[in-house]
């Protein structure tokens, strides 16, 4: 079972999407900005990424500024995007008990 955190307007998003079933595969589509992923799930996508919550907020939204996100900790991050998932970096891929962000899109494709 392959899932994709999915923003339809983001074209790096739209384009990992089109990859992916280009290779076959219809994933779960998750439209994470409507159905924002709880904390617990943002922890656990970061375990699978083996990254920190500061690789995976997206610094230069205008938000991130307003929101005084800089220098903030893990779970403070982690709480923010959950909060506010136009903070999440998108796409994120899910298959085979791993992740990747879809950025470059072909980046998803070690994990399928």
């Amino acid at each position: 079972m392959s899932v994709i955190w999915h923003n339809p307007r983001c074209s790096k998003s739209r384009a990992t999407l089109a990859l992916i079933e280009q290779a076959g595969i219809n994933p779960e589509i998750r439209l994470y900005l409507n159905d924002a992923p709880s904390q617990t799930e943002i922890g656990e996508a970061l375990g699978l990424l083996g990254i920190p919550a500061k690789d995976l907020v997206r610094k230069t939204d205008a938000l991130f500024k307003e929101l005084g996100l800089k220098g903030a900790d893990e779970q403070t991050l982690i709480k923010a995007m959950s909060e506010n998932p136009k903070l999440i970096e998108r796409p994120i891929v899910f298959a085979n008990n791993k992740a990747a962000i879809g950025r470059p899109p072909e980046s998803v494709l070690s994990i399928l």
